[in-house]
């Protein structure tokens, strides 16, 4: 097992609590050997966000796979698996996913489906921790947030992949009046799915469950150097050519892309929303894994 480090900060906390309990010093690192100060340490962020690419190790601890944040809180669980609704379900917690428990070092966790998970617990810096899970030698990598400064946009940006189909459909809301005409001006909806796109020239306000789709192709998000609040979206439709976005998210229901080849700007609206609670709908079908959008080199041509 490996040695349980806290930094100085954790020390300074748990000893200004709790003055029974007693430290062994090695140069800059203490040792952590109390139960009680590995859950103080669990508890002193609101928020631990998964940073699912520095994830190390080819096992998997499944509730935190799907997780964006976890919470611990006095034997409670809390997840938020879903980007929608984040900040907002659960007073900005998420929801109960099961259970935990304390001791030296580790974490005894029994999720509501995934079961008994007992996980070692260490301290990276003074706001991220790494859970160990022994039996796939497996690490997570969790960062410390409250609630009041966590960044939402972070997390909408960073994972906007998983953000635009988490909804059934985007129906389009809104187009500029500035702006040259173009093909993609009739089209009303737009589906994303994790290996290729669809679209619809339905009428608005078309059930989601009678959408026919007509265009289909494959479709790339690209990160914006040095521009961490931009994404970038192409549309290679298999056999009109493609389409070429920039995307920004207005709020968890909303996206609004532009079209710089012409000048106009839509906006979409999610529908079908894809709630991924404690059940096995979404269990397997959305897991996060380690991912990199390639990196475009271009400037944004919307004003902010």
């Amino acid at each position: 097992m490996k040695t349980i480090k806290l930094l100085i900060g954790y020390f300074l906390l748990a000893t200004l609590m709790v003055s029974c309990y007693t430290e062994v010093i090695i140069e800059d690192d203490f040792i952590e050997e109390s139960a009680f100060n590995t859950d103080q340490v669990l508890q002193s962020y609101d928020l631990w966000y998964v940073d699912i690419n520095a994830t190390r190790g080819n096992g998997e601890v499944p509730f935190l796979q799907r997780a964006f944040t976890v919470s611990f809180d006095r034997g409670v669980l809390y997840a938020n698996n879903n980007i929608v609704g984040i900040g907002k379900t659960g007073g900005g917690y998420g929801i109960d996913v099961g259970t935990y428990g304390t001791l030296r070092g580790t974490v005894d966790i029994a999720h509501d489906i995934d079961g008994s998970w007992f996980l070692e617990v260490y301290a990276v810096n003074n706001n991220t921790i790494e859970l160990y899970d022994a039996g796939t030698d497996t690490s997570y990598y969790l960062k410390g947030y409250q609630i009041n400064n966590f960044d939402y946009d972070m997390v909408f940006y960073d994972n906007i992949n998983y953000f635009i189909q988490e909804y059934d459909a985007w129906e389009k809301i809104y187009t500029s009046e500035a702006g040259a005409l173009n093909d993609f001006d009739n089209e009303n909806y737009l589906q994303f799915l994790p290996s290729f796109f669809r679209s619809s020239v339905n009428a608005p306000n078309t059930n989601v469950s009678n959408l026919q789709w007509d265009f289909e192709g494959e479709y790339q998000v690209y990160n914006i150097q040095g521009d961490n609040t931009l994404k970038t979206l192409t549309l290679d439709y298999d056999f009109f050519g493609n389409d070429y976005f920039e995307l920004y998210v207005i709020n968890d229901s909303t996206i609004e892309l532009y079209h710089p080849d012409s000048g106009t700007t839509y906006e979409f609206r999610g529908r079908g929303y894809q709630e991924y609670l404690k059940s096995a709908k979404g269990s397997e079908s959305k897991k996060r894994v380690k991912s990199s959008n390639p990196t475009m080199k271009v400037e944004r041509k919307k004003a902010k």
